[in-house]
């Protein structure tokens, strides 16, 4: 709701807004007052974050308390914008891996905690459900680690018709897209001497549904490319039966396998794949082979196995926060942690730097509609990379809410006991140093 009418707040502030200040100004004072005083503390600008602390998917939220203790050291004594000192509080919620709950916790911090950005970043499972909440709500937010096309074209009132597509007003997302990762797959199979037979783990969600999707996913690139896809169709998440899909993969002789899937069914997969003799001579699964510990719990089979990487310790990247190394960063946490690194630490980092600096551009950040407007013209380098929306990096219908980060491949290589990433594919971002070739899993 906004209004011109002399002496109402500003277009694009809602009417929820305009009862929360005013709820917020008789709290504080005991009573409505008519002249407040010439100066007055700024009030706390609440930032809502959204991860999947449990459930399946919880290896995504692995380095989240890490992340958040750093960012709320930063933050201690606020943020400056122009001459008003902000007050920063983050407020957590776990979206328990489940989509509806990740809705209903967005819900809560929008009309209960009273947030003002929602930050989120753990699949299209955790992210879609949030980012349209804040869309309804009016609610800045900002996301991330999921293809581009999942968060953008997954939530149109018709995905599968370019033509009714719409940008979104108070919605932003940043991360590589499903082109990008073909480009990377394809980019380590063709180091690798094979039959160009392809099979596919895609399940049914909204990565699965649109990496096999013949018109944006896998198999019209793979066409074009000489590969042969065998996509059995999509299965449910935490399955405990792979027999069809390993059948299917065995009559196709395919010596490639890929796929999109949580880490405890690649397991399952993985572990079934060995008991039936499957044995293929390159495996790049997503999402799934991200963590060291899901590579871990395979033993030695995990050998050279191989999945998308977005970030590393060996990115050429700083924080615009604290101008903390990719390296160091990971370092930190490490040392906190006693665990090995895991690629979202990177980008949860990173969607504090973007928070930040958009607050400290939006003149009021805590009017939605200048929050968001900030957000849309961010042009910052970050610990994962430039991100910029408005770009030519992306379509056009799209480039007002997204922007891409660089995407390499790598495989995960046995070193005594435990797993390292060496980079083996980095032609879309050479920025980005090699580790090492390609090599055929054993």
């Amino acid at each position: 709701m906004t209004s011109k009418t002399f002496g109402y707040p500003a277009a694009g502030m809602s009417r929820r807004r305009i009862l929360q200040g005013l709820a917020g100004g008789i709290a504080a004072t005991g009573a409505m007052t008519l002249f407040a005083p010439a100066v007055r503390a700024a009030k706390p600008i609440k930032v809502g974050y959204v991860s999947p602390k449990s459930g399946p998917l919880a290896a995504f939220a692995e380095a989240d308390d890490f992340v958040l203790s750093e960012f709320r050291k930063f933050v201690k004594d606020g943020v400056k914008v122009g001459s008003q000192t902000y007050p920063i509080e983050v407020v957590t919620k776990d979206s328990q891996s489940n989509p509806n709950r990740a809705a209903e916790v967005a819900k809560e911090l929008i009309t209960r905690d009273n947030v003002s950005l929602i930050l989120v970043a753990a699949t299209p499972e955790t992210n879609n459900p949030v980012a349209t909440q804040c869309e309804l709500e009016q609610i800045p937010c900002i996301s991330s680690v999921a293809p581009w096309q999942t968060n953008f074209i997954g939530r149109q009132a018709n995905p599968g018709d370019p033509k009714t597509w719409k940008p979104f007003d108070y919605t932003f997302h940043y991360f590589w897209g499903l082109e990008d990762v073909i480009g990377v797959f394809t980019g380590m199979w063709q180091q690798v001497a094979t039959n160009k037979s392809v099979g596919a783990l895609f399940p049914n969600d909204a990565d699965g549904n649109a990496w096999g999707d013949k018109g944006i996913g896998f198999p019209p690139v793979l066409s074009t490319q000489g590969f042969k896809l065998t996509d059995p169709g999509r299965f449910q998440n935490l399955t405990d039966d792979f027999s069809s899909q390993i059948s299917a993969f065995r009559g196709a002789d395919a010596e490639i396998v890929t796929g999109v899937i949580i880490p405890p069914d690649f397991t399952t997969f993985w572990n079934q794949s060995r008991q039936k003799g499957f044995k293929p001579k390159v495996v790049s699964v997503a999402k799934a082979l991200l963590f060291p510990t899901t590579v871990l719990a395979l033993g030695k089979s995990g050998n050279n196995i191989s999945t998308e990487v977005w970030w590393t310790p060996s990115h050429p990247y700083k924080s615009s926060l604290t101008g903390v190394s990719a390296r160091d960063l990971a370092k930190g946490y490490e040392q906190a942690s006693g665990k090995q690194w895991t690629q979202p630490i990177g980008f949860v980092h990173s969607l504090f730097e973007v928070a930040v600096d958009a607050i400290k551009r939006a003149g009021d950040p805590t009017d939605g509609a200048a929050l968001a407007k900030a957000i849309g013209t961010t042009k910052l380098e970050t610990i994962v990379g430039p991100v910029a929306f408005g770009s030519d990096k992306v379509p056009p219908f799209a480039a007002k809410n997204i922007a891409k980060t660089p995407l390499v491949g790598g495989q995960w290589r046995l070193n005594d006991e435990k797993y390292d990433m060496v980079i083996t594919e980095n032609k879309q971002a050479p920025q980005i140093p090699l580790g090492g070739d390609m090599q055929a899993l054993s």
